[in-house]
């Protein structure tokens, strides 16, 4: 029986309403589950972004005004994909890339390189095959992200953990809630792929701050 790929904002949107800032998100879907044969996608027009970072910013807080991201890197799972914008939708779920190739920073938050917790995420899979996170449950820490900014400077990460939690009991407060250091969140589904809903049952979750 041919399995059916959800359309892109199905994929990762129905997320928890934001209640205030700080963010408090759960991801509700953010993939398919594997093909059964290959289809391609038909992803939406995304935002195009020039992502040639020459400057490297890792030890200083920066402070609101932080050109946002445009391009994010993680040699460790082979992900270099491009930032997109993402705000939310009218029932305030959080708006999804069209692309299962790149990845998208929730504007509502901190932009990476600020104070609290930023947000980028990205699919798990799609009809075709594994999508930009497919592989973020694999990273360790000390694993390096790179963020590449508008301006053309660039904010490095060090990767604290990965953490897995099931939608149902998503520690929204623990996760997202306030940070006095900058912070990096990168946010995926995870765990087994429960059919009547279309989604997976867990999220993965990636923290990581400033590297030295």
């Amino acid at each position: 029986m041919t399995r059916r790929r959800p359309r892109a904002r199905s994929a990762l949107a129905r997320l928890v309403p934001l209640v205030l800032v700080p963010l408090f998100l759960v991801l509700a879907a953010c993939g398919a589950a594997p093909p059964s044969r290959p289809e391609a996608a038909t992803p939406a027009p995304v935002p195009s972004a020039r992502a040639t970072p020459s400057r490297s910013t890792s030890t200083a807080v920066l402070g609101r005004g932080t050109s946002p991201p445009v391009h994010l890197r993680i040699p460790a799972i082979g992900v270099s994909a491009v930032v997109v914008r993402l705000g939310l939708n009218r029932d305030g779920t959080l708006q999804v890339p069209g692309d299962f190739d790149v990845t998208g920073w929730f504007t509502g938050g901190p932009a990476p390189g600020e104070t609290g917790p930023a947000v980028i995420a990205g699919h798990i899979d799609s009809r075709s095959g594994p999508a930009v996170f497919y592989r973020l449950r694999e990273l360790r820490p000390g694993d390096e992200i790179t963020v590449g900014r508008t301006d053309g400077s660039s904010v490095r990460f060090a990767v604290d953990g990965v953490a897995q939690y099931p939608k149902q009991a998503f520690p929204t407060e623990a996760v997202f809630g306030p940070s006095p250091d900058p912070m990096l969140r990168l946010i995926t589904c995870g765990g087994t792929f429960d059919r009547s809903q279309r989604s997976y049952r867990d999220n993965i979750v990636v923290t990581a701050r400033l590297a030295p």
